[in-house]
Order: structure tokens, then C-alpha cells, then sequence
């Protein structure tokens, strides 16, 4: 089961992907770097599986062009 609905056509360029995983590791350090363990868990484990399920398991949907129809 995935949170994720990876082959949505806003997933494709990695660079958005890779921005999506960093952003969520960079908020974690933020909290992590005010006292905040508990929510630094929180978006640190967000990061870890968006990194797993948009960089390391992705994988491009096939038959899909990016056109309509």
C-alpha cells in the first residue's frame, strides 16, 4: 500500500521528487535543531519514506506519454 500516488503526472521530473525528499529531511533538522525530538521523528520519517517511494522504488508508468487520451 502506498500513501503516495506516484504515477501522478506532478512526480515525474526527479528534481521534484528529490526537492519533495529534501524538504522533508531539511523541516526535520529545523525541528531537530529547535528542541523539537518529536516532530523532527515525525518529518524525519515522512522524508525517509518519500525518499523510499519517489527515489530509490520509483519506477516511470509505462504506456503514458503525458498526453491526453
Amino acid at each position: 500500500m502506498r500513501i503516495l500516488e506516484t504515477e501522478h503526472p506532478f512526480f515525474r521530473p526527479l528534481w521534484v521528487r528529490a526537492a519533495i525528499v529534501l524538504v522533508a529531511f531539511a523541516w526535520a533538522a529545523f525541528e531537530f535543531s529547535y528542541g523539537e525530538v518529536v516532530w523532527a521523528l515525525v518529518f524525519g520519517a515522512i522524508g525517509s519514506y518519500c525518499c523510499w517511494v519517489l527515489l530509490i522504488s520509483y519506477r516511470k508508468p509505462e504506456g503514458k506519454d503525458g498526453q491526453n487520451g
